[in-house]
């Protein structure tokens, strides 16, 4: 499977941003028996085990630093698949949170203790 230019590029760029950041994983990321291809290929059969259909852009840019960082990863076969790319949201200061349901939350009641009456005694309960 050949991946989409936008996976590519949003990979790619990932890497290099963490490796100007980072000089250990810059290191490691010019390892030589590491390369992009085989990076695509390790995510692919990673997402394959799992099963799932939908991921978290960070998950998938962990699966890649992962490549790159753990050498016992060695050179995964190619997989047969179609990947979708959404753009990153990024968050300004003018946008909302969005809104929560009123079905999603519970509204819990404050109970109040109830403070023991002390009863006086008397001589006709002695």
């Amino acid at each position: 499977m050949k991946p989409s230019e936008k996976f590519k590029t949003a990979i790619e760029s990932y890497l290099n941003g963490k490796a100007q950041n980072d000089a250990v994983f810059s290191a490691d990321l010019k390892k030589e028996s590491k390369n992009l291809e085989s990076c695509f290929h390790y995510i692919f059969g990673e997402v394959k085990k799992t099963g799932e259909c939908a991921f978290d852009n960070q998950e998938i840019f962990d699966m890649a630093v992962k490549y790159y960082t753990d050498d016992s990863i060695g050179t995964p076969a190619p997989i047969q698949c179609r990947v979708a790319v959404s753009p990153p949201i990024k968050a300004d200061l003018f946008s909302t949170a969005p809104a929560v349901s009123q079905t999603a939350v519970q509204k819990t009641e404050t109970v109040q203790p109830v403070k023991p009456v002390q009863k006086t005694l008397t001589l006709f309960d002695l």
